[in-house]
């Protein structure tokens, strides 16, 4: 997979705390691999939306951004409700053409 390492990689997850342990793994591997919809503003646009995460992990993660890192923080401390997840597929398709968009 050395050949992924010079690509512009984008991952997309839910937003939840496994989506975040996610993308923590693809940076250890790939660091400059960048999120898209993984962010506050998506979560709280959507919030209609939310459901339960079954199994909610609290692992330390590194490879996180600092708006990454604060968003899971909060997750993880059930700051914005109890075991909180927007699956990907729940965000709106306006939200998702405009983050490709911006992603090219």
């Amino acid at each position: 997979m050395k050949w992924l390492a010079h690509k512009d990689l984008v991952y997309w997850g839910d937003i939840d705390t496994h989506g975040f342990a996610i993308l923590n793994s693809v940076r250890r591997s790939f660091g400059g691999a960048r999120s898209m919809l993984m962010d506050r503003a998506t979560l709280l646009a959507h919030e209609e939306q939310w459901v339960g995460e079954p199994n909610p992990t609290n692992e330390h993660l590194e490879a996180l951004l600092p708006d990454e890192a604060s968003l899971y923080t909060d997750l993880v401390e059930g700051v914005l409700g109890s075991s909180v997840r927007l699956e990907q597929e729940r965000i709106s398709y306006a939200a998702v053409l405009d983050a490709t968009r911006q992603c090219r």
